[in-house]
């Protein structure tokens, strides 16, 4: 017989804005009764630990008590940029794909052959493999590592594993998948895997390339035939944690850091609820701590300001929290020489990009570079994938390495009839025109394992300009 479990009881900690008392209770769902200064206390029910439930508890509680309203919640800050995005797969092709088409790879394999291979975060058979003949029709042919032969280092299981951004390419006489997949001490790594055909079966590498809460790596192939890995260090997921744990105990410093009353008020209940955030699984602690990461996004760079005066005020080790906490809102995309059997990593990892414009707020991910008319064009994704304000952006160089200039305006945003455009991918289509491929949720339904179609557009390159074809659209709905 299972022993009960007691519950938690939770206090702000004096000098936090809003005094907010918080206990949980364990067991088959999640129990919340939250009461703030002045308010009655209120209970909340989760039926599970996932995005959609945590979106829920806040939404209720920007209501009842004045926190900020989740993005998620919210329809797209304006009318987006996104002509002619063509579905392709708004629906599963096999009940084994268990989240749609996130993080789409297109790649062409052969004459009038394409694969597609996206993100499987907890399921079974991790990266699904689908073949088509014309863009429009697609099949499942496998899975990059089907159940019980994923690589020895990754974590699975339910709400643990997390295997995304799959990418294909054809390097030599090998098909390669780079991939990010969690470790077993829960951080993040890229690893390799490869096979003699696209559909596999696959060999991973016996260790990861990059460790380190390391995500979205691609594979480019330069004008020398040498293969680049490129990644993005993750620490838009570090500064929220930090930022949490350094408010716990220095709680009258989110005066100085918050304006807005809602996100003083969301500030001081995440700094209460962290002690039991803390020794969540890392994508519950997301789900907790988003509030509080949409807080400080809201101002970012007056959030961003107020921080480096914080931090020149501060002394010792809470002077290197803060420098932590302000490195790690900057999103850093990393370049590096592959040897060319692609097992081991050569000279120095170099920065190619940032986050630096409004649109892209607290990151940047979900890279992919295309050689064309002798220029290296990025492709990127930005800001929060879960919400509306997710979109693609672009940039060119000279060299695999930079300087890379970025376009001045967001690429693609979210419209009425898609959410958060992103993680682009580039192929020619069967009309000899390239296309970008990428993923969208429907309308109020963005959200970490919530369904992602697959659309695709025309592209032109010119002048070292990244175009929408104005042309119309020749690929049609499946």
């Amino acid at each position: 017989m299972s022993q009960a479990v007691s519950p938690i009881h939770l206090a702000s900690p004096a000098g936090a804005p809003t005094a907010f008392a918080v206990t949980i209770e364990a067991g088959p769902s999640r129990v919340f009764q939250i009461a703030a200064a002045g308010a009655p206390v209120r209970r909340y029910v989760l039926a599970r630990a996932e995005q959609p439930d945590y979106l829920d508890l806040f939404e209720q509680l920007a209501r009842d008590v004045g926190t900020r309203l989740p993005h998620a919640r919210q329809p797209p800050p304006a009318e987006g940029t996104a002509p002619a995005l063509t579905p392709l797969l708004t629906a599963p092709v096999s009940p084994r794909i268990l989240y749609g088409y996130g993080d789409p790879c297109v790649v062409q394999v052969g004459e009038g052959d394409w694969r597609l291979l996206v993100t499987s975060n907890d399921a079974p058979d991790a990266f699904p493999i689908l073949a088509s003949r014309d863009l429009r029709t697609w099949s499942l042919t496998g899975f990059v590592f089907p159940e019980g032969r994923t690589p020895a280092w990754t974590l699975t299981g339910p709400n643990r594993a997390d295997f995304w951004a799959p990418e294909l390419h054809r390097v030599g006489s090998e098909w390669w998948v780079c991939f990010t997949a969690r470790s077993h001490d829960r951080s993040l790594a890229v690893g390799l895997a490869r096979a003699s055909s696209p559909d596999g079966p696959f060999t991973p590498d016996d260790a990861p390339l990059v460790t380190g809460d390391v995500i979205d790596s691609h594979i480019l192939v330069d004008e020398a035939g040498a293969p680049w890995l490129v990644w993005k260090k993750d620490d838009n997921g570090v500064w929220p944690r930090a930022l949490a744990d350094l408010l716990a105990r220095r709680p009258e410093w989110t005066a100085a850091l918050f304006t807005e009353p809602q996100d003083l008020r969301t500030a001081s209940l995440a700094l209460t609820l962290w002690p039991w955030t803390a020794h969540r699984e890392p994508m519950e602690q997301f789900f907790l701590l988003q509030p509080l990461i949409e807080a400080a996004t809201a101002d970012f760079q007056g959030f961003e300001a107020r921080l480096e005066q914080l931090q020149a005020r501060a002394t010792g080790a809470e002077a290197m929290d803060l420098s932590v906490i302000l490195r790690a809102l900057k999103t850093r995309i990393y370049a590096q020489a592959l040897s060319p059997d692609g097992r081991r990593l050569l000279g120095e990892p170099v920065v190619i990009l940032q986050n630096d414009q409004p649109w892209e707020a607290h990151l940047i991910e979900g890279v992919w570079i295309t050689r064309q008319n002798g220029r290296y064009h990025l492709l990127y994704a930005g800001n929060d994938f879960s919400t509306s304000h997710y979109g693609i952006g672009t940039a060119v160089a000279d060299r695999p390495t930079g300087p890379y200039r970025k376009a001045s305006e967001v690429f693609l945003s979210s419209t009425q009839a898609w959410w958060g455009p992103g993680h682009p991918s580039v192929a020619m289509g069967p009309d000899g025109r390239h296309h970008i491929f990428l993923h969208a949720f429907r309308p109020g339904e963005a959200g970490y394992k919530a369904f992602r179609a697959l659309l695709a557009a025309p592209l032109s390159f010119e002048a070292g300009v990244v175009r929408l074809d104005p042309a119309m659209a020749v690929l049609s709905a499946t």
